[in-house]
């Protein structure tokens, strides 16, 4: 495919939505809306909206206002950065927690990954994401510093990595390996029972809770 060719190409995907025809600009304002969101198509977003309009106004509107109050009240675990009501998440101000541990995970997909496994007592740290510099994503941009003020506070005795294993997930992982080498605080990686490549978030709760339990020293992994 040449430029010219390569341009109108483009062109025709980015005006394709004026081919359809809605009968009300209502409709294309709120399938625009519902198409933007990760892995929702045109049409999908029509089929959602469309099952919108046959459900009784009072279900449209609770469904409006739980995204609403989701946006507007939902902050951030000020100790590990988890979703959370209050300055503080369940999970850290839970005094039957051990505080002693505290596992690094990408994201919040992966804290509750790990909490269906019923494996682990101890606290966590969201980052937030992972090193990727062909992303733009560098150590300012995730909770990184954060992680290293809680290991320096003296109460943390294990750092535990779950991140997923993949070439950007291990750079992560080495990363803070050496951020935190000076405190002489155990840092831990769960098991490969994870697969190479793997994400957190799919692995099935057996595989995960055993991977958790049979977790090894990140710096005898290093040096082999």
């Amino acid at each position: 495919m040449n430029c010219s060719e390569n341009a109108c190409f483009q062109y025709i995907c980015t005006n394709i939505r004026g081919l359809q025809n809605y009968p009300s600009k209502l409709l294309e304002a709120a399938v625009n809306e519902f198409s933007r969101l990760p892995g929702v198509g045109r049409k999908t977003a029509l089929r959602l909206v469309l099952n919108m309009l046959r459900r009784p106004i009072s279900e449209t509107e609770r469904f409006a206002d739980a995204i609403l109050r989701l946006r507007q009240d939902i902050r951030y675990c000020q100790v590990c950065q988890n979703i959370s009501e209050s300055e503080v998440c369940s999970i850290c101000s839970d005094k039957k927690r051990d505080a002693t541990q505290v596992m690094v995970v990408e994201d919040i997909r992966d804290v509750l990954a790990v909490e269906n496994t019923s494996q682990y007592r101890g606290l966590y740290h969201v980052l937030g994401g992972i090193l990727s510099p062909v992303d733009g994503v560098g150590p300012e941009q995730l909770n990184i510093q954060k992680l290293v003020d809680r290991v320096a506070s003296g109460e943390v005795k294990e750092v535990i990595m779950a991140l997923s294993t993949t070439m950007e997930g291990d750079t992560t992982v080495f990363y803070i390996f050496k951020k935190l080498h000076s405190f002489h605080v155990p840092v831990t990686t769960i098991a490969r029972g994870v697969a190479i490549g793997g994400e957190i978030e799919y692995a099935d709760e057996v595989t995960l809770g055993r991977s958790i339990l049979n977790r090894t020293p990140y710096d005898n992994a290093f040096t082999r």
